[in-house]
């Protein structure tokens, strides 16, 4: 091999790198943006299945209990027993806390001004009422 032929298989062009480097950029940017979108789906999707167990636990409260918690007690009497009640069977769901929703903000609870259901709902990555996308309310 002749010193010319050599150095030529010694490596890659600049050349070559600057075309690897801008494929990979295109692909990043076509696929990104669908992750991103897949990513913010999946959180509201979690929230959702959160809130479906936390009602469920609720009606577990409900049946122990004879009524809902109040508006002071809220979810925590999911895992610690209210003051003054004997018929407490808990804790309703795993852990020592109510879980957080994905986007690390406490669930919200309403009682039914009724006696009814209560609510349970996260306001989204923007906790705040309202909001399109993964700042929509959930629940």
């Amino acid at each position: 091999m002749t010193r010319v032929e050599k150095k030529r298989d010694q490596g890659f062009s600049l050349m070559e790198l600057l075309v690897a480097l801008v494929i990979l950029a295109l692909i990043v940017g076509l696929v990104a943006p669908q992750l991103i979108g897949y990513l913010g789906r999946a959180k509201g999707q979690t929230a959702d299945v959160q809130i479906k167990n936390l009602e469920t636990s609720l009606s577990l409260y409900l049946v122990d209990m004879g009524s809902y918690p109040s508006a002071s007690d809220g979810l925590d009497a999911l895992v610690k027993s209210p003051a003054g009640s004997a018929k407490w069977r808990g804790p309703y769901i795993d852990g020592a806390t109510v879980p957080l929703d994905p986007w690390e903000h406490a669930y919200r609870y309403e009682p039914s001004p009724t006696g009814g259901k209560p609510r349970v709902f996260s306001l989204g990555a923007d906790n705040a009422p309202g909001g399109e996308g993964d700042n929509a309310d959930v629940g």
